[in-house]
């Protein structure tokens, strides 16, 4: 199947507009699991997204503390090489083998990307990663600049072929920029989470860097079957429990905002989880949307987002939507200005 694909920047790559995420890939155990999942499940579903057209998938380090990527690499062995999608991962957080529920720290030490990117090429059995990505700032006080450089060396050395920045601010941007070029950002963004529309997007937009936002559901939030009762089911290690988008009150806005674009996907002829992905794809300045998918029938619920074309009213219907349920925060509609540059 032939998705639709886009430049991702001035990185050379042109990407499918929805790409395989696997955080929950990573299984239960640690701080931020989706709780537990069976491997063989994950690869089937990473199977099933190649087969249908996708030509990316997104990883880290951090998720399963190494084990998200051993079980990419896995699916990556058995598959040849010209099937193989583009890799993409992240570093720069640390975690504490002998404490695994504690908060991994947010380490971008040039000796750490280096020793981290190492390890990342072991366990995804490649040479080269296509993309690598700072998945948080610096807590440490370590200068972005010395870590921006790091990753230009990386690509020098034919480590890596693109670097990108996870979660960062316009001013984190501009210090990276001065160094040397940003291929892409991953920040958070979905219908609910919509803040970084505000200054990010239209940053990347201006200097030609990529965006592949993550969530583009809300972590399954905005899908058919979502409820209070599917949160009382979570496994007792889902992140998810913690999160104030879903507790009260937050949660009921954010399940209204749901119902509201049923509608919409039934003119569409797909589903609400098309839609919601489809709304971010759909949004000036963003390349890509990174979806994730437990199995291939949860795969099956969201590809469509691909081909989904929302109108100008379907924007404008969902904005009142937002604005009636008043989930989420940052702008509900692209300016004029915005959309006519897209």
């Amino acid at each position: 199947m032939a998705l639709p694909t886009r430049p991702l920047g001035h990185s050379g790559f042109n990407i499918t507009t929805v790409g395989y995420g696997s955080w929950a890939v990573g299984g239960g155990g640690w701080a931020f699991s989706w709780g537990p999942q069976d491997d063989a499940e994950s690869i089937a579903a990473m199977r099933h997204a190649i087969d249908l057209g996708i030509n990316w998938i997104d990883t880290a380090a951090v998720y399963g503390l190494g084990h998200s990527e051993e079980v990419v690499g896995k699916m990556l062995k058995d598959l040849p090489q010209s099937e193989r999608p583009y890799i993409f991962t992240k570093c720069g957080l640390i975690w504490d083998a002998n404490n695994p529920m504690q908060v991994a720290k947010r380490v971008l030490a040039p000796d750490s990307i280096r020793r981290e990117c190492e390890l990342s090429l072991r366990r995804l059995g490649v040479e080269r990663i296509d993309l690598y990505q700072f998945h948080w700032p610096d807590e440490t006080g370590v200068p972005v600049e010395d870590s921006w450089n790091e990753l230009g060396k990386l690509i020098v050395e034919g480590k890596i072929r693109a670097a990108g920045v996870s979660n960062f601010n316009v001013a984190l941007l501009d210090r990276c920029e001065a160094v040397r070029h940003v291929d892409s950002l991953q920040p958070p963004f979905s219908m609910i989470n919509r803040a970084a529309a505000e200054n990010e997007i239209p940053w990347c937009s201006r200097h030609n860097t990529g965006v592949i936002c993550y969530s583009p559901m809300q972590a399954g939030i905005l899908t058919e079957t979502f409820s209070q009762a599917r949160v009382e089911r979570m496994s007792e290690d889902d992140w998810r429990r913690k999160s104030p988008q879903f507790q009260a009150p937050k949660l009921s806005a954010n399940i209204a905002l749901r119902d509201a674009l049923r509608p919409i996907a039934q003119r569409h002829g797909v589903s609400v989880s098309s839609v919601a992905v489809a709304w971010t794809i759909g949004w000036p300045g963003v390349t890509g949307a990174i979806v994730g998918a437990r199995t291939p029938a949860q795969v099956d619920g969201w590809i469509q987002a691909a081909s989904v074309q929302l109108t100008a009213e379907d924007f404008s219907e969902i904005s009142a939507a937002i604005g009636g349920t008043g989930a989420g925060v940052g702008p509900s509609l692209p300016s004029k200005t915005a959309a006519s540059a897209n």
